[in-house]
């Protein structure tokens, strides 16, 4: 009788490990379920009893635990996870749990000051920037920038005809739906297109800015969640039919699979060369931002030609080229999702969306980005291009600037597109909104 209950309770023990060991294999992204929960445990406990630093350690903390979490349902959802669901995951739940107040002020505070005080945005795009630029062939570099220029203008002419016309079957004037539709989606997002916008309008209709804010705003929200969406069903297509689909690479050459395999060869890591790529990343930057002092032209733009130069006249070291590349691929492999959780913290107002939202609005909305994508698509196939990365970077002018290109570019699995991403809404933005300040004083 003894003999029976001992090899029960051996039975009942290995069981028990068994149990253990299942759960100790689970993951949530990288780390294991055990850990992660502790790991949880302890940044929430530390929000509850304010002790959550409000600087990079805690935002870090904050935004990388929620992002993890998020970014894997994502990855496991059916359909959403074949539509870019890391992307709408980890950057729509934050922002739905801002709208309901889910959030504590510490929490506010510690992610307010990674991405706002810290600038983590900015750092993220800079190393993006110029680690794909380095670590791109060069000839791909020049042909894609002198091409892509062309389904950018053929996309912008479709989407406002076609928002027109849409508009216009939903009940709404011409005026209405260029000025406050059209042009918030393609005016390069929030910082580069409705702040300058609004203040255009204001001096316009001898309004307060604050006025036209709101009314600006949810347009460029829904345009991004549509491009998000679009990018993530091209990102399906381009896998179903890859005659379309370039993997990353813009423009055909000729000799893609050796573009291809050159992208994809894995050169050795050295953490020294990572730091000198963290340096080049930050001095482009900065070096964009002392030129705007002198001349009239973005501080993106200036870093992203300057480093497209550079590659170009084959000035940069080749170790320094992989240092830069090497710290892209850190960043972007590993802190895209945080980051889109702190952009649907802080830049993603569901309270103004949700305020204006109706079903003409919102189709409108859907009509402008599909209509520039599938125009992308058609256009890039005609100039020689991938038509999925054509229809890609094209979608990114519709994107809420730096923040939108990250989320429409994750959803597509396409990072390294982000220096074409980049010209496409800030110079495709900036010419919208002077154009739309134009017409505005014309119709005044």
């Amino acid at each position: 009788m003894s003999n029976v209950k001992v090899e029960c309770l051996q039975a009942d023990i290995l069981k028990s490990r068994s149990i253990f060991a299942k759960v100790g294999s689970l993951k949530i992204g990288v780390v294991p379920l055990p850990l992660y929960v502790v790991l949880a445990s302890i940044i929430f406990c530390a929000s509850i009893y304010e002790k959550l630093p409000a600087d990079m350690i805690g935002g870090f903390a904050v935004i990388i635990i929620l992002g993890v979490l998020l970014g894997d349902i994502g990855m496991r959802v059916p359909i959403l996870k074949n539509i870019g669901g890391p992307a709408i995951m980890a950057m729509i739940v934050p922002s739905f749990m801002v709208f309901y107040n889910l959030f504590n002020p510490a929490t506010l505070k510690a992610i307010t000051a990674v991405m706002k005080t810290d600038n983590f945005l900015y750092l993220y795009i800079s190393c993006l920037v110029v680690g794909s630029i380095f670590g791109m062939n060069r000839k791909v570099l020049v042909q894609g920038f002198l091409r892509m220029f062309i389904p950018l203008l053929v996309g912008t002419i479709v989407c406002v005809g076609v928002g027109l016309v849409v508009g216009a079957l939903f009940g709404y004037n011409f005026k209405y739906t260029f000025f406050y539709i059209i042009v918030p989606i393609i005016g390069g997002g929030i910082g580069e297109g409705i702040l300058p916008l609004s203040l255009g309008y204001s001096e316009i209709m001898h309004q307060p800015q604050e006025v036209f804010i709101p009314q600006l705003i949810p347009a460029a929200v829904l345009g991004n969640i549509v491009a998000i969406i679009c990018s993530g069903f091209l990102m399906r297509f381009g896998e179903k039919h890859p005659k379309y689909n370039g993997n990353g690479l813009l423009v055909r050459s000729g000799d893609d699979k050796e573009l291809l395999e050159e992208m994809n060869k894995e050169k050795p890591i050295e953490f020294p060369l990572m730091g000198a790529g963290l340096l080049l990343a930050c001095s482009f930057f900065i070096f964009g931002g002392l030129m705007n002092k002198f001349i009239d032209i973005p501080g993106a733009i200036v870093m992203i030609i300057s480093a497209a130069i550079i590659k170009s006249l084959k000035i940069m070291p080749k170790k320094m080229e992989q240092g830069a590349y090497h710290m892209y691929r850190f960043i972007s492999g590993s802190l895209t999702w945080p980051l889109m959780v702190g952009l649907g913290v802080l830049y993603l107002p569901l309270k103004d969306v949700v305020a204006t939202i109706t079903l003409g609005y919102v189709a409108v909305c859907a009509a402008v980005v599909v209509s520039m994508i599938t125009a992308g698509f058609f256009v890039g196939k005609f100039m020689n291009m991938y038509p999925v990365e054509a229809a890609i970077v094209t979608g990114c002018h519709s994107g809420l600037g730096g923040t939108g290109d990250v989320a429409i570019l994750s959803a597509s699995n396409r990072m390294n597109l982000m220096p074409f991403a980049q010209i496409s809404t800030r110079i495709g933005g900036a010419i919208m909104v002077v154009i739309a300040i134009l017409l505005m004083r014309l119709c005044s």
